[in-house]
């Protein structure tokens, strides 16, 4: 029982590593010479990479924007809390209970993470064609897939 919970904190401490490198990064979209994230963009300029802010114009909606940002941040937040709570759950809770509230907060984080690679998937470079969806937004994706799994083995999971 003891590997398996070893594994579970693991697996969660992977999911929130993925989760902060999707969120912080600056590569949700790339091209030759930029690469932009959820926070600014870097634009390459004769051989020098140039931090710019986020045009505020129809590629970019403010308010999608920032709907991105505060999931993506949210996700972190509740990722951190709910390993925090399975730590408490291990030591406080007696056996054959299982670690619902740590699996809620996981889930949490699992919907707020899809959430933002959603509306960022629908809202923003939809008519480019000379960019793709960097490594941040596949970390993204993949930190869903591990926080809907951790989640889900957490509400399984009996302390045995």
């Amino acid at each position: 029982m003891l590997v398996v919970l070893g594994g579970i904190f693991v697996l969660h401490i992977a999911a929130i590593i993925l989760l902060l490198v999707a969120t912080i990064d600056n590569a949700w979209w790339v091209t030759d010479d930029m690469y932009t994230d959820i926070w600014a963009r870097w634009v390459n300029i004769n051989g020098v990479w140039n931090y710019t802010e986020l045009p505020t114009d129809t590629f970019y909606p403010t308010d999608y924007l920032q709907a991105v940002q505060a999931t993506s941040v949210l996700a972190c937040i509740f990722s951190f809390i709910s390993l925090f709570v399975f730590m408490a759950q291990l030591f406080t809770q007696p056996k054959g209970q299982k670690f619902i509230a740590a699996g809620a907060l996981q889930f949490l984080a699992c919907l707020f993470i899809m959430i933002a690679a959603s509306i960022y998937t629908d809202r923003f470079h939809i008519d480019e064609a000379n960019g793709k969806y960097g490594h941040s937004y596949i970390l993204a994706w993949i930190a869903f897939g591990l926080t809907f799994f951790s989640a889900i083995i957490y509400i399984a999971l009996r302390k045995k």
